[in-house]
């Protein structure tokens, strides 16, 4: 996509006022911190715009140079070199314009659940969990589980965590959708191959700036915790339920022995989920048109098939198929799925941007 002239000097333009604005130092507060994000968010844009007006104009004086019979020789060397890379540099500058999702620096809440399947959709749940703690480990991210209701034979039928360091929802947020597996259970006798899911949602992590919820719009039930947890379990009424009324959503907590941390977790997973909601209801049809480029995200889509007998992980949405199923698993491989997936993404949204 060749960026016209015009735009690369607005770019340049913008850029130099921003960078006056900020060595003035006349700016403070609320008007500092937006200067500096427009700042940082256009810095990486203005320098490659810079490398494409440097490229053009010496590609202009080159061709110029063409008619000297003495300098003609190395003008078509040079020349030849800076229509490889102008090419390349115009496709990053493309890039660096789309639209950015403003929680894509941001944490994010991960939800797994057990879907059909029974014991063998809670071990693949588990299974599922231990990927992404093994894959935020290869990206410098922590995990710190929220909530868990694990299962009689392992694994959980659900699971919450908080996924902490930079890009993590930029990364995470294709995982969301039904996640299938195909394998023979270790309490199949007959060898036979089943198919189990999981669900999983990744939500970006809000602030309480982000999202303001009034108590009275709260209906908050404590009662006593119930099922796997250990002797705290059935002797104190620490669980928790916090009902929004507005929207309808109901979140439980029921994992720690403090009916203080119980709520306080609830709340980080009411907020999150209500300023998802809030996303999708701003996004409006540009989140409509996202969706039908790469998945919709919603947990009730079909994404991802990891098939044991032969190894091979399928991602659905870009047909994507790696016999890498160990690596996958391990948090090695998936990082090859996230790329090609944002990839596509990227280029679908450069296809729209040029129609």
């Amino acid at each position: 996509m060749q960026i016209p002239a015009e735009r690369l000097q607005q770019i340049t333009h913008r850029f130099a006022e921003l960078e006056a604005r900020m060595a003035s130092g006349q700016l403070e507060g609320e008007a500092y911190v937006q200067a500096s994000r427009d700042y940082a968010e256009l810095e990486p844009v203005a320098k490659i715009a810079a490398e494409v007006t440097a490229m053009r104009e010496e590609i202009a004086g080159l061709t110029e140079m063409l008619a000297d019979p003495e300098m003609k020789a190395m003008a078509e060397e040079e020349l030849a070199t800076l229509k490889k890379r102008l090419p390349q540099a115009e496709h990053e500058l493309s890039l660096a314009m789309l639209p950015k999702d403003e929680a894509d620096q941001r944490p994010a809440m991960l939800e797994i659940r057990a879907g059909t399947g029974g014991d063998e959709a809670a071990l693949f749940a588990g299974d599922l969990y231990r990927m992404y703690e093994k894959f935020a480990a290869e990206q410098g991210w922590t995990v710190e589980p929220v909530s868990m209701n694990a299962s009689d034979a392992g694994g959980f039928k659900e699971i919450v965590a908080n996924v902490k360091g930079a890009g993590v929802f930029a990364k995470l947020k294709w995982e969301s959708g039904v996640h299938r597996v195909q394998r023979v259970p270790v309490t199949e006798s007959g060898g036979r191959i089943h198919t189990s899911a999981a669900t999983v949602a990744v939500l970006p992590e809000p602030t309480e700036v982000d999202v303001q919820i009034n108590d009275n719009d709260l209906k908050i039930d404590i009662y006593r915790a119930s099922g796997a947890g250990g002797q705290h379990v059935n002797t104190t009424d620490s669980a928790v339920r916090i009902t929004h009324l507005p929207t309808g959503l109901v979140v439980i907590q029921q994992d720690e022995r403090s009916q203080h941390k119980n709520r306080a977790k609830a709340m980080q997973v009411l907020r999150a989920r209500l300023y998802e909601k809030m996303r999708e209801e701003a996004q409006g049809e540009e989140a409509e048109a996202r969706r039908a480029m790469v998945g919709s995200g919603d947990r009730s889509e079909r994404i991802r098939t990891y098939n044991f007998p032969q190894g091979r992980v399928t991602d659905h949405r870009i047909g994507l198929t790696l016999h890498k199923l160990d690596e996958v698993l391990a948090g090695q491989a998936l990082g090859e799925i996230v790329d090609a997936l944002t990839a596509e993404d990227e280029a679908k949204r450069l296809a729209a941007m040029e129609a």
